[in-house]
């Protein structure tokens, strides 16, 4: 039976600043993805995201960025490993605060933005990454794309890693996301990339910019919620989902 962690990056909300539907998507996916305070939300935001998916039971991740709020975290930034391993350290500090608050464990870790990309092609500053994460709990899972260094990294530091898939991004040959300044980048055409999540799945497949097949195994699919047509979206693939008799589960399922 096939199975699949459908997670999203929720709490992006700041101070005035709205951002998502966390109330809406959260009850739909298996897995939820916490800002911790550097390229979005704040300690407010933090304690009411890991309220809801502690009430509704679902896993719960921290979402480190790079320190970056006027960004959204998804600007390149040039740091040592040491202080890519301090900056984790530091927000799965922060969130572990009201994850023990509401008592449910940090489930794992998924880079956010710039932080995940370059981390992805860049082992010296993956494994800070890993580093921080093992440092801090060794049974918390690195979410990371699928083939990336971050990956590699994880399991090079003892970490249980899960590959990441994300159906509204187009992917370049090698594995990597299409850069979001490149025409095409984004996959607008949901039907588009449900049947892309429906085969990656399956069979393993996803076809790139280029048009050329690339292989992919996949343990969770990203659903973005703070698009206009978020809860839509997600809505779209559960439907399928259940259609194609594709479980969804958290990821400390797929382990």
């Amino acid at each position: 039976m096939y199975s699949v962690d459908l997670n999203s990056d929720l709490g992006e909300s700041f101070g005035n600043y709205k951002i998502g539907n966390d109330d809406l998507i959260i009850p739909l996916v298996t897995s939820a993805n916490v800002a911790c305070g550097y390229h979005a939300s704040d300690p407010v935001v933090m304690d009411k995201t890991i309220k809801m998916a502690a009430e509704a039971g679902i896993g719960v991740g921290a979402h480190p960025g790079y320190p970056d709020l006027m960004g959204f975290g998804r600007r390149n930034m040039v740091v040592t490993p040491d202080e890519a391993k301090a900056y984790v350290a530091y927000q799965l500090g922060a969130l572990s605060a009201f994850t023990k608050k509401y008592g449910v464990p940090i489930q794992h870790c998924k880079p956010h933005g710039a932080l995940y990309n370059m981390a992805g092609k860049d082992y010296a500053l993956a494994k800070a990454i890993c580093e921080a994460v093992y440092d801090f709990d060794p049974n918390i899972i690195l979410l990371g794309l699928t083939g990336s260094e971050l990956i590699n990294a994880a399991k090079d530091t003892g970490l249980r890693a899960c590959n990441e898939f994300f159906a509204d991004r187009a992917y370049e040959e090698d594995g990597s996301l299409v850069n979001r300044k490149k025409e095409g980048a984004m996959i607008h055409d949901e039907a588009l990339a449900v049947d892309r999540v429906i085969r990656v799945i399956k069979e393993k497949k996803v076809t790139a910019i280029t048009g050329n097949d690339i292989e992919l195994s996949i343990d969770s699919i990203c659903v973005h919620g703070d698009g206009a047509k978020a809860l839509e979206f997600v809505k779209k693939i559960l439907g399928r989902l259940k259609e194609e008799g594709i479980a969804t589960v958290s990821l400390k399922d797929k382990i």
